[in-house]
């Protein structure tokens, strides 16, 4: 099948707005995966259902993760610009029914609705801009796009909690719709595209497969020692099945005649290298994103505007080194480009895990301007590797194994750092000293009494010391956690050839 991008003559100033849409498109879905978070209180005082609140985060990750490798399968087939379109169309419907939402059971199941539209921006955002510019572009512009999960890692706690007092917490997904609508009419009007039709068929058994079993697993590892144990029956249960689907989901695709995920993807060094990085980065973005604003403020004792300028220092730092990066990679190659990146990642993480309970801010925002930095010039390289190595035809699927990956290590980084964190301050608080057994809450709720802006008396109670130490230990733990992520992530490198060369499927 020919397939190619139009070659009007408009096409090179039609890029900007392009850019500009789908930034903002991957703005709306990187807002809505944090905006939610400090309107929480609100939503539960209006709907109830508290218990069950940790569900708009779960399912919303969940959905999304396990239907982007099927829009990049779709987006080779179809064409970047229809698949884009949808998902953003049912993005907004899912805006709407959660702004419409009369109870959590509702609200959570139309948070589903926006993952699935979510599933597709990011992936397919990254495959238009490996269309749009060339390999020296890439990194840089893709280091923009970067950026935008950073600033909204920022913005959205500090929008959701505006939209929360002062209007309501609706509006944080009706804001959705003029931005979206934006975006999609940009797209429609300055995307141009040719795609040669052809037959297809479509693996609907390969897919089938492929999203139970990823459900299941992503579901075990997010929801595994929170909703219940991690030895339990319904955990085991959960990951045997999952583990079962996907092995039936392999047997499946080596026998399908256009699979949805085809297996050579995970049989290219290059690829292969290229993903276990993308695993690493999203452990690493989870990480920071959730413990350095709760070490900032339990522990250095700042307010939430303070802790997320410290963790702004990282999108800082990335894109400015994506940017860089384009120049460094055409001189001595994707992967030791991406080898230098990893070295400051292990310096910064390395950083972090040094951070005293008495450390000052600017510190903890020289750590993260570090990893950013680290980010910015191994992410970014190893993406444009990955779509080096294919055509058009291809670049769809492998730009999308990539994001999937960067969300299972999301999900494995998220359970994984909770498991750490909370087994650290349960420890902590099982063996108080003595002056404090009788004022401590009994479980690890008691961090509230550092986190709620109770004012320094409580914080510098004999309660309030403990609580931040405890915290503090929980938060070091998790730095040194990452620690090892980013070692991890030096040798995934090394799994990538210094040259790549394009494959062929003849």
């Amino acid at each position: 099948m020919a397939t190619t991008i139009s070659k009007g003559v408009g096409l090179r100033s039609e890029r900007g707005p392009v850019l500009a849409a789908v930034m903002l498109s991957t703005g709306l879905v990187a807002l809505d995966s944090t905006i939610i978070a400090t309107a929480v209180p609100s939503i539960v005082s209006d709907l109830g259902g508290f218990s069950q609140f940790p569900w708009l985060f779960s399912i919303y990750l969940l959905t999304q993760a396990v239907t982007v490798p099927l829009y990049g399968k779709f987006a080779d087939i179809a064409g970047r610009k229809p698949v884009i379109l949808l998902g953003i169309t049912a993005f907004l419907i899912g805006s709407v029914l959660c702004g419409f939402a009369w109870s959590m059971p509702a609200l959570i199941a139309f948070r589903a609705v926006q993952g699935i539209g979510a599933g597709a921006v990011q992936p397919i955002s990254m495959t238009m801009i490996g269309d749009l510019y060339t390999v020296e572009e890439r990194a840089r512009v893709q280091g923009y796009v970067a950026s935008v999960w950073g600033v909204a890692s920022v913005l959205g706690p500090t929008l959701g909690g505006v939209f929360s007092e002062y209007v309501s917490w609706r509006w944080i997904f009706f804001i959705n719709l003029p931005l979206g609508a934006i975006a999609m009419w940009m797209i429609a009007r300055r995307f141009k595209e040719n795609v040669t039709p052809g037959s297809h068929r479509i693996d609907y058994t390969g897919a089938a497969l492929l999203i139970s079993g990823s459900s299941l697993l992503i579901l075990g590892l997010l929801e595994g020692g929170v909703a219940w144990g991690w030895t339990s029956v319904p955990s085991v249960v959960i990951f045997v099945a999952g583990i079962v689907l996907l092995v039936v989901f392999v047997l499946v695709e080596r026998r399908a005649a256009e699979p949805v995920l085809p297996l050579w993807v995970f049989r290219n060094r290059t690829l292969t290298g290229g993903n276990l990085v993308a695993v690493g980065v999203g452990a690493l973005l989870i990480g920071l994103s959730s413990y350095i604003p709760t070490y900032v403020q339990g522990v250095l004792g700042t307010g939430a505007l303070v802790a997320g300028f410290a963790l702004a220092a990282l999108t800082i730092g990335w894109p400015i080194a994506a940017a860089l990066s384009g120049r460094v990679y055409m001189r001595i190659g994707f992967r030791d480009t991406a080898l230098i990146g990893s070295l400051l990642i292990v310096a910064g993480a390395v950083l972090c895990g040094l951070l005293a309970q008495d450390a000052m801010v600017w510190q903890v925002a020289a750590a993260c301007f570090v990893v950013g930095a680290g980010l910015g010039l191994s992410s970014s390289p190893t993406v444009v590797a990955v779509q080096s190595v294919v055509g058009w035809e291809r670049r769809g699927v492998v730009t999308a194994t990539n994001m999937f990956c960067r969300s299972i290590g999301s999900a494995v980084g998220a359970a994984v750092l909770g498991a750490i964190s909370n087994a650290t301050l349960a420890d902590r608080f099982a063996h108080p000293p003595a002056g404090v057994a009788g004022h401590l809450p009994k479980s690890v709720d008691a961090t509230s009494l550092v986190l709620g802006g109770q004012g320094s008396a409580v914080r510098d109670s004999a309660v309030g010391v403990f609580v931040r130490r405890a915290l503090y230990d929980a938060a070091h733990h998790t730095f040194l956690a990452l620690v090892v992520v980013a070692v991890l992530s030096v040798g995934a490198l090394l799994l990538m050839p210094r040259r790549t060369e394009q494959l062929s499927f003849d």
